[in-house]
């Protein structure tokens, strides 16, 4: 219903607010698509090599020399770390959603004056996030057929661009998906407060755009 007919389940998710399910249904998509990838030698490798190439730059960009030594050292804890992942998702991701529940709610029923409560607007945010688990699903399946990590952000459409630029890391984290989602959340909160979807939407893009602008400075 979230894929297909968004209005018409938000609308249903407003009068009966229950999260446990589609967040159990979120998490195993998401962890289930990690665990998928670290089962395998090439999506390991892959993970793997990712995070050691983002954790070699940001030491080179801090001054600190890499040696073959330090190498080996992070490459024996990030090989551990890549199995803290999947587990540490079970917590963070409905902390996230709690964070997101909170802020909506806050503006929607404190500052405009909506009568909303926090437990509509969780319901609203989880159902949402089934997005980010398809998502999830695509992007394991992408980086296994592709033979490195790939994803669906606005990046792949410019492969002229140099990676580590500003334009590269900015286009890298405005990801369709998410998009979508963020979308899909403001027709939820359009249902739910009765208000127009479009406002709404350009609201919560503009602040994801803030973000990947962030993401993107720090990156670079």
């Amino acid at each position: 219903g979230v894929l297909l007919s968004p209005r018409e389940t938000y609308a249903a998710v407003a009068a009966r607010p229950r999260s446990f399910g589609v967040l159990a249904v979120v998490l195993f998509l998401v962890v289930g698509a990690q665990i998928g990838v670290l089962s395998t030698e090439t999506g390991r490798d892959l993970m793997l090599g990712q995070i050691l190439e983002q954790q070699v730059r940001s030491m080179h960009s801090a001054g600190r020399p890499v040696t073959a030594e330090t190498y080996a050292q992070m490459e024996t804890q990030m090989t551990r770390f890549l199995y803290v992942i999947p587990a540490a998702n079970l917590i963070t991701i409905p902390i996230l959603m709690a964070i997101s529940a909170g802020l909506l709610t806050g503006v929607f029923s404190m500052l405009l004056g909506g009568a909303a409560t926090f437990k509509q607007v969780y319901a609203i945010v989880a159902h949402s996030s089934v997005i980010v688990g398809v998502q999830a699903v695509f992007t394991v399946a992408l980086t296994l057929v592709a033979g490195k990590m790939a994803g669906a952000n606005l990046a792949i459409f410019l492969p002229m661009l140099e990676e580590g630029t500003f334009a590269f890391n900015l286009l890298s984290a405005i990801d369709l998906f998410l998009i979508w989602s963020t979308i899909s959340t403001a027709i939820g909160i359009g249902v739910l407060y009765k208000r127009r979807t479009g406002p709404v939407a350009v609201g919560l893009l503009l602040v994801y755009a803030v973000i990947a602008l962030v993401i993107a400075f720090v990156r670079s």
